[in-house]
């Protein structure tokens, strides 16, 4: 049996506390005579490291610089999404219930008015009391505290090291720092405004910094009304946020929140009948979490993410990007935006009908923007998955509506997909260039079937040698190889026909119709070279669109032919203001004349013949709208722009992981149900009637201006015959988007395919297709 050891001599009780206690007493000389003589202190080597930062008193301790969230709004006013790193919500004093006060004071410095900011009196007792007991009993004041967290504010904003209070990391000089400090601070500011500093910037958990916000996150309630029990809890979890989280580790939060409602009654700041009653209650909690960022946007998280960026790529909000990033996470911007809710909720509504992400392909994507003409103000921008980095089905951060980068610089990711593939929603670019060029509406062509043959050669100016030549033999088809005759341009476009596209171009520049749609907004969603670039010059691009583009730049696009040739600059951004009163440059209003009204006039009067006599005569709405749908050959890709003087409107779905033959939506599953045939007709048009019939009068719809005889001209009589097509050598379609550029689109309606394979209930397009005559 080992021998008992005296405790006399046992080095771990009390001659180690002995001789502990002597090596404390003079650690707390070493502190005052920092605190007392400064340069004295600072004449040793080893401790001039430490001290020589007390003649440098950061700026953020007298300006009070805290992180606050900022707000995106809409434009009537109500909240986007509130984007911070700490979401606090700073209070004035007065603002504070007393309770609150006491029970903090009571547990962490009731001598907060006596001391000028360091209590010697709690720092000898403190020393003692560890040594002695072997407690850890704290001795900072609350003016330390305030300045140990500015100090962390500080360096999480300069992404510097953070030493949180009680870190091994934390040296002597650091604490010598701190106390030096907080005496500075006392000379500086009074009592009641370190008290109200300490309040707004001390961390209650997680994210929640500050009194006001962890009073919301915990109760619901407002500082100014905290009782008792929840202000002594709260008081509690400022000792430990994770260990006494009353979320997370309930019994540590009550058994510390009854540690400080005993402290008030002891330091007399409650009787012992409101320290009964207060044990006697539970936690009582109503946590009410403050949703963060996109992810947590009360509407329209994709426009969230689209504002987010263009403040995060734009010098006017910062020199770097870390700099506008922390002003935006940091600096209690209030940004106000052009987004409409009333017509975000309608479109949002419409595309969770059509391809709700539960019942919808994961690959099946859903998307609308909205655009006003003659400002470029974006009304509204939805999609049909959820904004979150979680995996599953329905999920994504992917912004189907924008381009991949700003400008085309890959240093200003949008986090957009960069668009699809526009089918003939293109063509009315054509017909902008045919009338650019002197022609009329009216004009008839022979829109029968031909082959080009290998070596045919169309004027393309902008390309080398001035021409474009095809390899092999072509034969453009319409769509359902069908409707192949004589008739005019406007008929042409009204319906769709490939080949009276072919017969302009065959009298066009290829290049000039290309110039007409990139100076109207659209361009290759993919650019990346710095700046935007025009889709692919080659004739199928003249009814397909050679390359992607995005669904706000295609509305922007038709925003142009809508507001008369005057182009408008998209823009989500009115005014940004900061909490310190800073106001910030916004991109004002762009706009610019780049078509002449009678040639966008004419394609107005050729789109609206789309709604009366085309693709979209089932998708009228009682006001003048015009509009044009588009599919690709593979049925991965459809569209339809449909648009009013007041709001130009981009609906796409597609497959936004495959837009060749491997991402046909054939046979796909769409909102619960298979459709045997896909074009731009049949679901995107009627998501689109079904989002504008649910916002009447939420948009301008005057009547749009007839365009001038001269634009018009007479329907000419019939061209004499041509010569009899020449067989094709492929005998087959332009279906290789990879080679053409991609191309065929739904010409004049045909037959309504069969029924649907999987039809479930009544639904807006159910009674649509039940209407719907025998071509669509």
């Amino acid at each position: 049996m080992a021998a008992r050891k005296s405790p006399l001599f046992d080095t771990a009780t009390t001659l180690g506390k002995i001789v502990a206690f002597f090596g404390v007493s003079a650690l707390c000389g070493v502190l005052a005579a920092g605190l007392l003589v400064p340069a004295a202190a600072a004449t040793g080597t080893a401790a001039s490291g430490s001290l020589q930062f007390f003649d440098n008193l950061p700026s953020e301790l007298q300006a009070g610089a805290l992180a606050e969230p900022s707000k995106i709004y809409a434009n009537d006013g109500s909240l986007i999404a509130t984007v911070y790193e700490e979401n606090r919500q700073p209070v004035k004093l007065d603002q504070i219930s007393p309770t609150m006060i006491d029970a903090m004071l009571a547990i962490e410095d009731d001598r907060f008015y006596e001391h000028g900011g360091v209590d010697v009196q709690g720092l000898i007792g403190a020393l003692v009391s560890n040594v002695s007991s072997g407690t850890k009993r704290g001795a900072s004041t609350i003016t330390q505290q305030y300045v140990n967290n500015v100090i962390i504010d500080t360096n999480m904003r300069n992404d510097e090291e953070v030493v949180l209070s009680g870190s091994i990391n934390k040296t002597y000089g650091d604490k010598l720092r701190e106390m030096k400090l907080a005496i500075a601070v006392e000379k500086q500011l009074s009592k009641e405004e370190i008290l109200e500093g300490y309040f707004n910037i001390v961390p209650f958990s997680g994210t929640t910094f500050g009194v006001q916000a962890a009073a919301k996150f915990f109760f619901n309630v407002d500082a100014s009304a905290l009782n008792i029990p929840q202000a002594a809890l709260l008081a509690g979890v400022v000792n430990g946020p994770s260990v006494y989280s009353p979320v997370n580790n309930p019994d540590n939060a009550i058994a510390r929140r009854n540690i400080v409602i005993g402290a008030m009654l002891d330091k007399g700041r409650i009787t012992q009948e409101e320290h009964d009653a207060a044990i006697a209650t539970g936690l009582d909690l109503n946590v009410t979490p403050v949703p963060s960022n996109c992810t947590g946007a009360l509407q329209a998280p994709y426009f969230c993410d689209y504002v987010m960026n263009l403040i995060a790529h734009d010098e006017r909000f910062g020199a770097s990007e870390d700099e506008r990033l922390g002003l935006l996470y940091r600096g209690g911007l209030s940004i106000n935006t052009t987004l409409d809710p009333e017509i975000q909720a309608a479109a949002q509504t419409a595309i969770n009908e059509t391809a709700n992400p539960d019942t919808t392909d994961a690959e099946i994507g859903h998307s609308m923007v909205s655009i006003e003409p003659g400002t470029g103000k974006i009304l509204s921008m939805a999609q049909n998955t959820r904004y979150t980095p979680e995996a599953g089905q329905g999920n994504s951060v992917l912004n189907f509506n924008v381009d991949q980068y700003l400008n085309g610089d890959p240093n200003k990711p949008l986090g957009g997909i960069g668009g699809f593939q526009p089918g003939s929603t293109y063509k009315p670019f054509t017909v902008a260039a045919w009338l650019d060029a002197g022609k009329k509406l009216n004009d008839t062509l022979d829109g029968r079937k031909r082959t080009y043959p290998a070596g045919h050669s169309w004027n393309a100016s902008c390309l080398p040698g001035g021409r474009y030549g095809i390899p092999e033999a072509w034969t453009p088809i319409n769509y359902g190889d069908t409707n192949y005759k004589t008739t005019t341009v406007i008929d042409g476009l009204a319906n769709s026909y490939n080949t009276i596209t072919l017969a302009e171009i065959n009298q066009l520049d290829l290049c000039k119709f290309q110039e007409m749609a990139f100076a109207a907004g659209i361009h290759n969603g993919k650019s990346s070279g710095g700046e935007n670039v025009p889709l692919e010059v080659n004739p199928p691009s003249s009814f397909g669109g050679g390359g992607d583009a995005s669904p706000l730049a295609m509305a922007t696009g038709f925003a142009t032919f809508a507001a008369e040739g005057l182009k408008c600059e998209p823009r989500a951004l009115e005014s940004v203001t900061a909490v310190d009163g800073r106001t910030f440059e916004v991109p004002p209003q762009d706009c610019q004349q780049v078509m002449k009204k009678e040639v966008a006039q004419g394609v107005n009067a050729a789109t609206q013949q789309v709604m009366t006599k085309g693709s979209g005569q089932l998708l009228q709405i009682g006001v003048p709208v015009a509009g044009k749908t588009g599919t690709n050959d593979y049925r991965s890709q459809t569209w339809f722009m449909g648009y009013t003087t007041g709001m130009v409107t981009a609906s796409w779905l597609g497959n936004w992981v495959w837009g060749d033959e491997r991402g046909t939506m054939t046979g796909k599953q769409i909102g619960g149900r298979t459709y045997p045939e896909i074009d731009g007709s049949l679901i995107a048009g009627p998501s689109w009637k079904n989002f504008i019939q649910r916002i009447p009068g939420q948009y301008g719809a005057n009547a749009f201006t007839a365009p001038p005889a001269s634009i018009m001209g007479n329907v000419a009589p019939p061209p004499k015959a041509a010569p009899a097509p020449t067989p094709s050598a492929s005998g087959a379609a332009d279906t290789d988007k990879d080679k053409n550029g991609g191309g065929g689109e739904e010409g004049k309606p045909e037959e309504k395919p069969a029924g649907d394979n999987n039809a479930s209930g009544a639904s807006f397009l159910e009674n649509l297709l039940a209407t719907k005559p025998e071509t669509y």
